[in-house]
């Protein structure tokens, strides 16, 4: 015991003797990086000090800092112990424009006289990942960075792109969420993402480097104007854990390295805000040249089918027929060729269901029209074939197919009425059934019986009552007629009654848990409402529209506010961390809030 409390007596005495009176005060950072590049600036002191000033950062933007560490390290040699103390002052710094800049001086006080650094100078030269499609971001490189990645950069109009956001790192990182999504002008657009919020990493090696790489957003993008469109950057931010370096001249303390590890103090977690590279689309028109007359915006790769359920009955009898579109292309936004029915058919509004299947390679799926149709009339009655084309951008060229045609026999049931006419394919084709004639009654009593109707004040009350009737019924039929005539009512009247069933389906997905379809319906009710309440085609649809549009109807700034918040929510909301089934139902409840209150001032 004596001998080992002589020897820390003279240790301690030794490094009270031998401690460092000189100090240097330097700045530590890349020499060359690019625009958007965060990296990092170290100031390091070897010595003890305090009262540290930091400089104005000129041309660069603070992200994070100062990170304050403190390291001490003891060598001995040949009997001789000394103790240096390091202290560091860290910052993240982001480069903002092209040139080269200065690192200034910071300063510190040590033993009561103020020390200035060094400083440096930085080359920022142009971000070169820009043009092949990444936008860096990263804290001593490109340790993580997004990037979109479309399918294609050139389509034909209504011909579906593949959007892919993907992010790229090589250290740990957490609590990713999208800040700002693009407003995607002159697109109609679907998020396919099939992640239900987990994240699925993969290694990939990219410009030389390895890489953990996962899939962010998947989004359709179809095209609903021909031209150059660019596609906006999407603005994503993280928490990304950086490990702090220290450089130290004198001597290395294997100690503080390991125990530092364990502790976590050699790390510092840092908020990465990144940002995607804008992208520009061509759009081709539709070739005007062999445009079947049939043609309706169909764009794809589709097959075109036909189905009745029987095609013998009697009249006054129902039967269904269904036209069917399956294949891969604008499945949502196609339309089905409506038939044609002989004149004495009753046919009601068709039954539309679109099923569609959403991936990674686009949206597929099939589209059906069924229609319930009653012939009123007995006779023989052929249904035409129908006409579908499409355009397939993979050929270049439009195709027509045919549906299959029908022989209808409807024979005459006992409550289809004493009329004696059939109905044979043609107006032409009319004949009467039966030649039997009642005989003249030799016997008829044609004396006045009873009270007469004609001419009598009850005769008139009646007429006048049927011509009320007639003029009310003519005046309510054309403001029916007018209604229908003024899309633009139309549309407004429905909106909320869309908006409604939308959210219903949303409430349905959020009793399931099923995020990415809740999202879906929540967000198509927002964007569905207010196309529809303010006249707006889904294409033209941007944050911005909305916001013009909604100001402009003289809606208060909060509730504008709120509906664009909300709107943002959908599209990062199964990436933002915590309860998903909360977010759903806080999710919920606010869009039935915001669209009532849209709803009272538009």
């Amino acid at each position: 015991m004596k001998k080992i409390g002589f020897i820390v007596l003279f240790l301690v005495t030794a490094l009270a003797l031998n401690a460092q009176d000189d100090v240097s005060f330097k700045v530590i950072c890349k020499k060359q990086v690019v625009v958007g590049e965060q990296f990092q600036v170290s100031y390091e002191l070897s010595g003890d000090g305090k009262n540290f000033e930091a400089p104005n950062f000129v041309n660069f933007e603070i992200v994070s800092g100062p990170f304050h560490s403190t390291s001490s390290s003891i060598q001995i040699i040949n009997g001789s112990a000394s103790k240096t103390t390091t202290l560091t002052y860290s910052y993240y710094l982001r480069a903002l424009k092209e040139g080269e800049f200065t690192i200034p001086a910071a300063t510190i006080t040590v033993n009561k006289k103020k020390v200035k650094s060094t400083t440096a100078t930085v080359t920022v030269s142009k971000n070169s990942n820009v043009a092949s499609g990444s936008s860096t971001s990263a804290g001593t490189g490109n340790e993580v960075f997004l990037e979109a990645m479309p399918n294609k950069r050139t389509a034909y109009l209504g011909e579906q792109i593949m959007l892919t956001y993907k992010i790229y790192y090589n250290l740990p990182i957490s609590n990713l969420s999208i800040s700002k999504a693009p407003s995607y002008s002159g697109f109609w657009t679907k998020d396919v993402t099939d992640n239900n919020g987990v994240l699925q990493q993969s290694s990939t090696v990219k410009n030389g480097q390895e890489y953990h790489v996962a899939t962010i957003q998947e989004i359709v993008l179809i095209p609903q104007k021909a031209g150059s469109l660019t596609i906006d950057p999407l603005d994503i931010t993280c928490v990304a854990q950086i490990r702090t370096e220290r450089q130290r001249q004198q001597g290395y303390d294997p100690f503080e390295n390991f125990f530092g590890d364990i502790m976590g103090s050699s790390y510092t977690n840092v908020k990465k805000d990144m940002k995607s590279q804008p992208i520009d689309i061509v759009v081709k028109p539709l070739p005007v040249a062999d445009k079947p007359a049939s043609f309706k915006g169909a764009v794809g790769q589709f097959t075109f089918t036909s189905r009745i359920d029987k095609t013998e009955m009697k009249s006054n009898d129902a039967f269904t027929i269904t036209y069917t579109v399956s294949g891969k292309g604008n499945i949502d936004l196609l339309d089905i060729p409506r038939p044609v029915f002989p004149p004495d058919f009753e046919v009601y509004d068709p039954k539309i269901t679109t099923n569609s299947k959403n991936n990674s390679y686009g949206i597929s799926g099939t589209k059906t029209a069924e229609y319930v149709v009653i012939p009123r009339v007995s006779g023989d009655f052929p249904i035409s074939p129908m006409e579908f084309s499409y355009f397939d951008p993979t050929k270049g060229k439009y195709t027509t197919l045919m549906s299959d045609g029908y022989e209808l026999h409807v024979e005459r049931s006992a409550n289809e009425g004493n009329t004696g006419i059939i109905y044979a394919g043609g107006q032409e084709a009319i004949k009467v059934v039966g030649n039997d004639i009642s005989h003249i009654k030799t016997n008829a009593d044609l004396r006045k019986n009873g009270i007469l109707l004609f001419a009598s004040p009850l005769y008139f009350i009646l007429i006048a009552v049927m011509i009320v009737i007639f003029a009310a019924a003519m005046v309510l039929h054309k403001r029916i007629n007018k209604f229908n005539q003024n899309q633009v009512l139309v549309r407004n009247r429905k909106a909320t009654k869309i908006a409604k069933k939308r959210l219903k389906n949303a409430y349905n997905y959020l009793k399931i848990k099923d995020q990415n379809h809740f999202y879906e319906e929540l967000s198509q009710a927002l964007w569905g409402y207010i196309s529809d309440k303010l006249n707006i085609s889904r294409s033209q649809l941007s944050m911005d529209t909305v916001r013009e549009m909604m100001t402009g109807k003289n809606v208060p700034e909060d509730i504008v506010n709120q509906f664009i918040d909300l709107l943002n929510s959908c599209e990062f909301a199964r990436f933002a961390p915590g309860d998903p089934g909360k977010k759903m139902e806080d999710l919920y409840q606010k869009g039935i809030e915001v669209i009532t209150k849209a709803e009272k001032n538009l």
